[in-house]
Formats: structure tokens, C-alpha cells, sequence
């Protein structure tokens, strides 16, 4: 068997649902990571344990009002500890850093991939935003500076296994599969009048708030089918989505010939983070296994783009290209936090996002001044919206 070396990690968003199981990853095999870095965004209380547990060399708080309480919390160790977004840009640039886990939600995880990219670190990428606002860019970037990118989420992860040792046959169609998520047998009268409480219980996915909400409206497999296309470097009419409530198989791929390799698995996000940590070494692992008996049905439908029109938007978006998914994701986080805040309902969401790419200023070829200039008009315009 391949021996996997000594990886040093930091994780950007330790503190968050991908964050808090890469470290588990990290408990399960002690002797093949080192931890270097962890950052949060204003999760002080459980970054100052992870610190204490973890030992890093490193840790970062985004939200500066919090540095007093976590310099203190951590003075007794040798740690160092830095406030403010401008610091976790930096320290993905460590020279002792292996591998980024880009863990943080949002648009936010964009600047600090970019400089990791840049300083040569391999990414393991769970910040599927950074790909949907600019894939292109990163994809350059990758090139460039001859960095891999790792796909952590689990549909991802599950197309890159399905393509293991099929570089040279021509892929036909990704399937993507998705849950459904909670309100997948409703009636449009029903998503009416869907309550925040109800739109956080996903059926198979433990994950943090915004991603739930995500997939309850079908964005998150919107942003999916956009991610995959510059990760894989596909056509998005060449990516297919399929509603499969069992979330047994993560995702499929069909080649030239008609067959179909699909990627099986529990729901547990900590196979495609180990998966990409140690790529392309598999290391064993006490997660659970399927119970083969206990496993009656796999069954699949279409997506309904009319209850969810969210994924339709991004089929849109993608055709479009330029700067117009950055104009969704932008529209998207937004309408999430206000949805969470209970401010607008679950159906206004999809509506508020086609408005914003009906409204907005297209660049064919934006550069990242543009995306950052693009994200802070959109966020401004639907905020004056809601």
C-alpha cells in the first residue's frame, strides 16, 4: 500500500460543519496530519478549544471585536493569534502549509484560495462559492502555478473518484444526485408557507445553516452543477441532475459507451474530506459502513425547476457566464440571511435572485476587481430590496 506522508493542514473555517469533521479526520489519523492554522469567523468559544486541543501554530478570528478574548483565552501556549479576513488571506501562505482546507462559507473563501493558490498550497475545497463566482480565474490560477484542487463536497468527490483511471475515455454526462431535501414532496402552496425551523431539518445532511437552506431550495445543486463544470472542465448541458432521496450514491458518470461508474457511500462528510487530504492514498477509517440488509430501495426523479427554480437560475447563470453567477451568489447569501432572519419568505428567495440578474451590469470578462465590485452591488441592491 501507498504511504501517505505527513500532511500540515489549515483549515479555514475550523469552527464550521466541513471544519469541525476535518478535524475528526485529523483524530482519526494523528500520525498523518499536523495541524498548522485554524481560522473563524466569529466562533470564538470553539476556536479557543480547538486551539487547545489541536496545538496549531496559527489561529485567526475574522471578526477583530473578538481577538481580545481569544489572545487571552490562548496566552498561556505557544500559539500565535491574529484578528481580521485580512489575516486569514495571509496565512494560507505559510511556507509549512501543505494543504488548504477552504472551509468558510460564502463568497468570503474567494481571497484566501486565490493567495493559497498562488503560494503553491494544494486545496482541499469545500467553499464551492469560490468556484461558482469564479471558476475561470481559479482555474487560471491552478494552472499557473501548478496547484491541485481537491473536491471535499461529496458530489464532487464522487465524480473525481468515478474518473480515477479514466483520463483518456470520453465522458459523456456527469449525474449529479441530490436529496431533495425536506419540502421535495410539497405543493407550491406549501412552500408558501414553509417556516425557517422546517427549511434547517435536512432529511440525510448534518450541515451548518446556510448550506442547509441552500439545499432546501435547490441553489446548493445549482451551484454544484456550476462548480462541476470548471472542475472537471464539462459543458453544463453535459451535467445532469437526478433527485435520489436515499443519498446513498453520491454522484455518477457516464462515459462514451454508455457506461455508468457511480461513487456509493454513507452520508457522511468525512469520506470525501479524508479522501481529499490523502488523494490518492486511501486510508482506513472507523466511520460507518452501508448496512447492505437494512438498505431496501435506491430510487431517483427529476428535479421539479418549477417548485425550484433556483437550479433553473443556474443553468441560466452558467449560460450566461461573464460575471452573472457571481450576481447569483451574491443575490443568494443575501436572500438566505434573510430568510433565516425570517424577513422574507422561502419563495420570495428565487424571485429577489432572477430580479438581481435581470438588473445587473454584465462583464463578459471580469477580473477579480470586478467580482468584488459585482458582489458588493448585488448584496447593496437586494438589501435595499428586502
Amino acid at each position: 500500500m501507498n504511504e501517505v506522508k505527513k500532511r500540515t493542514i489549515a483549515i479555514l473555517g475550523s469552527t464550521g460543519s466541513i471544519g469541525t469533521q476535518t478535524l475528526q479526520v485529523v483524530e482519526e489519523h494523528p500520525d498523518k496530519f499536523e495541524v498548522y492554522a485554524i481560522t473563524a469567523n466569529t466562533r470564538v468559544d470553539e476556536l479557543i478549544e480547538q486551539a487547545r486541543k489541536f496545538l496549531p501554530e496559527a489561529v485567526v478570528i475574522a471578526d477583530e471585536s473578538k481577538y481580545p478574548k481569544l489572545k487571552e483565552a490562548l496566552a498561556d501556549l505557544p500559539i500565535k493569534v491574529y484578528g481580521g479576513y485580512e489575516s486569514i488571506c495571509q496565512i494560507v501562505e505559510s511556507k509549512p502549509i501543505d494543504i488548504v482546507v477552504t472551509a468558510m462559507v460564502g463568497f468570503s473563501g474567494l481571497r484566501p484560495t486565490i493567495n493559497a493558490i498562488k503560494a503553491g498550497k494544494a486545496i482541499a475545497l469545500a467553499n464551492k462559492e469560490t468556484m461558482v463566482v469564479a471558476g475561470e480565474l481559479i482555474n487560471e490560477l491552478a494552472m499557473k502555478y501548478q496547484t491541485p484542487i481537491l473536491p471535499v463536497d461529496s458530489e464532487h468527490s464522487a465524480i473525481f473518484q468515478c474518473l480515477a483511471g479514466e483520463m483518456h475515455n470520453k465522458v459523456e454526462k456527469l449525474i449529479l444526485t441530490a436529496s431533495g431535501g425536506p419540502f421535495r414532496t410539497f405543493t407550491k402552496e406549501q412552500l408558501e408557507h414553509v417556516t425557517r425551523q422546517q427549511a434547517l431539518k435536512h432529511p440525510n445532511w448534518s450541515m451548518g445553516a446556510k448550506i442547509t437552506i441552500d439545499s432546501a431550495s435547490m441553489m446548493n445543486k445549482g451551484f454544484e452543477v456550476m462548480e462541476a463544470k470548471w472542475l472537471f472542465g464539462v459543458g453544463a448541458e453535459d451535467i445532469e441532475v437526478v433527485v435520489h432521496p436515499q443519498s446513498v450514491i453520491h454522484s455518477m458518470v457516464q462515459f462514451g459507451d454508455g457506461a455508468i461508474k457511480a461513487q456509493l457511500g454513507t452520508p457522511d462528510m468525512r469520506l470525501p474530506i479524508m479522501y481529499a487530504l490523502t488523494y490518492p492514498v486511501r486510508l482506513p477509517s472507523s466511520f460507518e459502513r452501508i448496512d447492505w440488509n437494512t438498505l431496501k430501495e435506491l430510487t431517483f426523479e427529476k428535479p421539479n425547476l418549477e417548485l425550484f427554480p433556483n437550479l433553473r437560475h443556474a443553468y441560466t447563470a452558467l449560460a450566461e457566464g461573464g460575471n452573472i453567477p457571481c450576481v447569483v451568489n451574491a443575490a443568494n447569501e443575501i436572500c438566505v440571511a434573510a430568510f433565516l432572519e425570517e424577513r422574507i419568505k422561502f419563495t420570495e428567495m428565487p424571485k429577489l435572485i432572477e430580479r438581481a440578474m435581470e438588473k445587473a451590469t454584465y462583464i463578459l470578462k471580469p477580473t477579480l476587481d470586478d467580482y468584488l465590485e459585482t458582489d458588493k452591488e448585488i448584496r447593496a441592491m437586494v438589501k435595499e430590496w428586502i
